[in-house]
C-alpha cells in the first residue's frame, strides 16, 4: 500500500477532509511510490487561516530572532541537503548531483535572507522641518503564497520563501503534484530550526487549491513559475482578487554562437546547458543560433559530446535522467517526430535511447536537431525537454534579430570572443537574463531573476533586493515629539531580543 503525501498546516501534518489523490511516480522506473492529497475548497482554507493566524506574532518578532531562525535552517539545510537531493531525484528523475546542485542554489537565496536586518534598514532625516524628522520602514504584507513547478521543487520554492519569512510574512507553500515531498521535508526542517507553527505551510492540490490561493482575501501576495499561459492565468486572476503577483512564465533561450567564439566552449556549453536535468529547466538553451561558416563544425563538436551521454536512472552514475511523467516523454518526443517531418535534421536521436535503468522509466535520450526553421514547432514552442535544436544564420543582426522578434525573454547567451560584439548584444536583445560566455545566466542571490515579455508577469522579479520589495511595503513616519524623556537606568551591555 503506497504512503499517501500530506499537507503540513499549523506546524503538523494535516490529512484534510478530501479523498481525492493523486499519484507519485519515480520517473525512472514507471512506479507509483505514493499518492498526493488534493485538497478540497475547505482543506485549503483550513492551511490558509493557519497562515493567518499566525501571522501577527511573527510579524512582530524581533529582525535578530527571525534571523537566528533563518540562521538555524540554514545550518541544517547544509548538513542534510543530501537527503533532500535524494528526495527530488526519487520523485523528478533528475540526477542526485544536479539535484544538489538544486539544493545549493537554493542555499544561497536562504544566506541572502540571512542579511534581513541590513535589507529592511529605511532611510532617516533629522529636523526635516523644525523639531520634526521623517524615517522610511519597511513592512511584511501577511500571509503569502508561493505556487512551485516540478522542475525544481526545492530551488524555486527558497527563490521565494526565505525572504518572505525573513521579512515578518507568513507562508503557503504548494508544490506540483508531481513530486511534493521536499515541501514536506523543508516544512519538518523548519520546525526543527525552531519556526513558530503557522509560519511555513504546505498545501498539497490541483487547480481546486491554486485558486483558492489567488482568490481568499487572507493571502495578500503570490508568487509563481510556470508555463506562460498558467502564468498568465495566475497573474489575472491574483490581481483581479487585489494581490500582489509575481508570475514567472516559459522560455525559450537562445544562445548565439559567433564566428570568432571558442567552439570547443561554445560546445561543451551546448551540452549542458540543452541537456541537465533532462533538458527541464526554464533556463534550458533550447535554440543555438549559429551564425555565419561555423555551424558545420559547431554542429559536429555538439554532436561528438552528446552521443556519449549516458540517460539512465538518477541514482546510478548517469549523465541524466528520465523526464518527469510518461506524458510529458511522449510530448517531447512529439517534437522531435515533428521537426524530422519538417524536413530538420536528426544528428543524434534520443528516441533511440538505451537507458540504464528500468524497462518502464521515462526514458528520451539527449537529441540534437539541426537545419531547424523559426516556422517549425520544435522551434516555436518550449519543448521542456533534452532537445536542442540549432538555426542557421548568416550574421549577427539576423541573430539578433530572431531572438528579439521571439514573445519570450527569459535568458540567452552569446559566445564570442569580441568584447565589442558582446557588448552590443548585453545592450540589445530584449531578454532579462543574458550570460557573456556563459551558458545558464542565473544570477546569484543578491541579484534579481526574472525575464522579459511573456516570460514575466508583475512588476517584481524573484529575490535580490526586488524580491524584497515585493514581500514588503514602505511606510514614511514623520514625527515631532516636543518633550525629551528618559528610560532610567541601565548599566549593563545591551543585547539584541
Amino acid at each position: 500500500m503506497t504512503e499517501t503525501i500530506l499537507h503540513w498546516s499549523d506546524g503538523k501534518i494535516f490529512a484534510g477532509n478530501s479523498d481525492a489523490t493523486a499519484p507519485v511516480t519515480n520517473p525512472a522506473t514507471g512506479e507509483v511510490t505514493g499518492r498526493v492529497a488534493l485538497a478540497d475548497v475547505t482543506d485549503a482554507q483550513h492551511v490558509i487561516d493557519a497562515a493567518a493566524a499566525a501571522f501577527p506574532a511573527w510579524r512582530d518578532t524581533s529582525l535578530a530572532k527571525r534571523t537566528q531562525t533563518l540562521f538555524a535552517f540554514r545550518e541544517l539545510l547544509n548538513a542534510r541537503k543530501g537527503e533532500l537531493a535524494e528526495i527530488i531525484t526519487s520523485e523528478h528523475g533528475k540526477v542526485v548531483s544536479d539535484a544538489l546542485g538544486e539544493v545549493a542554489r537554493g542555499l544561497e537565496v536562504v544566506e541572502f535572507a540571512c542579511g534581513i536586518p541590513h535589507l529592511l534598514k529605511g532611510g532617516y532625516s533629522e529636523s526635516a522641518s523644525t523639531k520634526v524628522d521623517v524615517y522610511s520602514i519597511r513592512q511584511p504584507l501577511g500571509p503569502v503564497a508561493i505556487i512551485s513547478p516540478f522542475n525544481f521543487p526545492a530551488m524555486v520554492p527558497m527563490w521565494f520563501f526565505p525572504v518572505a519569512i525573513a521579512a515578518g510574512n507568513t507562508v503557503v507553500i504548494k508544490p506540483s503534484e508531481k513530486d511534493p515531498s521536499a515541501a514536506l521535508w523543508m516544512a519538518k526542517l523548519w520546525e526543527e530550526a525552531g519556526l513558530p507553527a503557522g509560519v511555513f505551510n504546505v498545501l498539497q492540490g490541483d487547480k481546486v487549491a491554486v485558486d483558492e490561493l489567488l482568490t481568499n482575501p487572507k493571502i495578500k501576495a503570490v508568487s509563481f513559475v510556470g508555463s506562460t499561459p498558467i502564468a498568465q492565468y495566475v497573474y489575472g486572476t491574483g490581481t483581479a482578487a487585489g494581490k500582489r503577483v509575481q508570475a514567472l512564465g516559459g522560455a525559450k533561450n537562445h544562445a548565439v554562437v559567433l564566428p570568432d567564439a571558442d567552439l570547443d566552449l561554445a560546445a561543451d556549453a551546448m551540452v549542458n546547458a540543452g541537456f541537465g536535468s533532462a533538458g527541464e529547466r526554464c533556463m534550458a538553451i533550447s535554440a543555438c543560433v549559429a551564425v555565419g561558416s561555423v555551424a558545420d563544425e559547431l554542429v559536429a563538436k555538439i554532436a561528438e559530446r552528446t552521443r556519449p551521454l549516458v540517460t539512465g536512472d538518477g541514482t546510478r552514475e548517469v549523465d541524466m535522467g528520465p523526464l518527469v511523467t510518461r506524458a510529458h516523454r511522449d510530448r517531447v518526443a512529439s517534437y522531435v517526430d515533428a521537426g524530422e517531418a519538417d524536413g530538420a535534421t536528426i544528428v543524434v536521436d534520443g528516441r533511440t535511447v538505451e537507458p540504464q535503468g528500468g524497462a518502464d522509466g521515462f526514458w528520451l535520450g539527449p537529441t540534437l536537431i539541426d537545419n531547424v526553421t523559426p516556422e517549425m514547432s520544435v522551434y516555436t514552442d518550449e519543448i521542456f525537454g533534452p532537445v536542442l535544436s540549432v538555426v542557421r544564420v548568416e550574421t549577427y543582426d539576423e541573430a539578433l534579430a530572431l531572438i528579439n522578434a521571439n514573445p519570450y525573454g527569459n535568458g540567452t547567451a552569446i559566445f564570442t570572443n569580441d568584447g565589442g560584439a558582446a557588448r552590443r548584444f548585453q545592450n540589445e536583445v530584449e531578454v532579462g537574463m543574458v550570460g557573456i560566455n556563459v551558458p545558464i545566466p542565473v544570477p546569484m542571490a543578491y541579484y534579481s531573476f526574472g525575464g522579459w515579455k511573456a516570460s514575466l508577469f508583475g512588476d517584481s522579479h524573484a529575490h535580490g533586493t526586488e524580491g524584497v520589495h515585493f514581500f514588503t511595503r514602505g511606510k514614511v513616519v514623520t514625527s515631532r515629539w516636543l518633550d525629551p524623556s528618559h528610560g532610567g537606568i541601565e548599566l549593563g551591555f545591551p543585547q539584541n531580543a
